[in-house]
């Protein structure tokens, strides 16, 4: 149970289920197909018997609950071999969605009334570019007075160019400065910063209070990724950033839950969702400390019927004991 709240979570499962199936013909006939009613929801194990969809699928086409003049706000996918997700969130969903991300904010001390000087490890604000990456790394800039953003991924006259020069000259600024330094943005990007300084034989300290924000993962950098305690020594020795000021989140497009690591670097599930690990052959859930596929529920939007969202990462769920933090809900290992 995550805070006790298994029964309403149940029920507000049941509830969106039931809207759905009442308002998108296309997840009413993907429940038919698999003899599946919303009534059928009455207990947390029945969540294992809700029919998913799987991103792939979503990239490939577009199911709505909602009119699109309803949803106030839409975000896609960064983009799997050019196909796309699309989301959009209506007023309750995003009245729910501002509700988690200030309560977790809160909950980790991310929010400060102290300005802030800002490097973005991702795209520049651009009419083109409607991905939900490039939203929530500009808008996370917005949980103190920013002082200054300069981005990584700039818009030119032939699209996104990579202007590590221009991250320099920020850091050679923001390392004189009295205010502390934020990094928001991708993995990727912020460990390729750091080699390029160690390449130029260049150190930045910064300001005490300094914090760097990882999200997006790494993408098409696979094969360039490297492993926590190689970013995390990077990191000190590039910038006097120590390891407890490094964070990481997760998410993605089809399931907007914000789910920020521990002090530990794990997973925790926030209240908003719950995970199933599924066999890779049979698809059903399997017991924690079990490898499989990551299967992401929550019942956050009306607009989009994203109740039950399978991916394609392989995963692990794990007792909230195992983990030294204290936080007592699951936390999801991505593998």
């Amino acid at each position: 149970p995550v805070g006790g709240t298994e029964a309403l979570s149940v029920r507000a499962r049941g509830d969106n289920c039931a809207f759905h199936y009442a308002h998108c013909p296309e997840y009413r006939a993907i429940l038919d197909g698999f003899g599946f009613r919303p009534e059928q929801l009455q207990s947390p194990e029945d969540l294992g018997d809700l029919p998913f969809l799987t991103t792939l699928y979503l990239k490939s086409h577009q199911l709505f609950s909602l009119p699109r003049s309803r949803m106030l706000i839409r975000a896609t996918s960064s983009g799997t071999r050019g196909k796309k997700s699309e989301i959009g969130f209506e007023a309750g969903g995003l009245w729910a969605g501002f509700h988690m991300v200030l309560r977790i904010l809160r909950y980790h001390h991310f929010l400060s009334p102290v300005p802030t000087n800002y490097l973005i490890l991702g795209y520049q604000p651009h009419k083109s570019n409607q991905t939900a990456v490039a939203k929530t790394a500009t808008g996370y800039t917005y949980i103190t007075p920013a002082i200054h953003r300069e981005y990584a991924l700039k818009y030119g006259k032939d699209g996104y160019y990579v202007d590590f020069d221009g991250l320099i000259r920020a850091l050679e600024r923001y390392s004189r400065s009295r205010f502390p330094t934020r990094f928001m943005g991708f993995p990727s990007y912020t460990y390729f910063l750091m080699e390029e300084l160690e390449r130029r034989g260049l150190r930045y300290p910064l300001p005490k209070g300094s914090k760097i924000f990882l999200g997006g993962g790494w993408k098409q950098f696979y094969r360039e990724r490297v492993d926590k305690e190689t970013f995390y020594a990077k990191a000190w020795d590039r910038f006097a950033i120590p390891e407890e000021h490094v964070y990481e989140s997760f998410g993605a497009v089809e399931h907007p839950i914000y789910y920020a690591d521990c002090r530990a670097h794990h997973f925790h599930v926030p209240v908003y969702s719950r995970v199933i690990i599924r066999d890779v052959r049979t698809l059903e859930p399997v017991p924690h400390g079990t490898v499989g596929l990551v299967n992401l529920l929550t019942p956050m939007l009306k607009s989009v019927p994203v109740l039950s969202i399978m991916t394609d990462d392989l995963g692990v769920l794990h007792d909230g004991e195992s983990c030294p933090c204290g936080v007592k809900s699951p936390w999801l290992e991505i593998i």
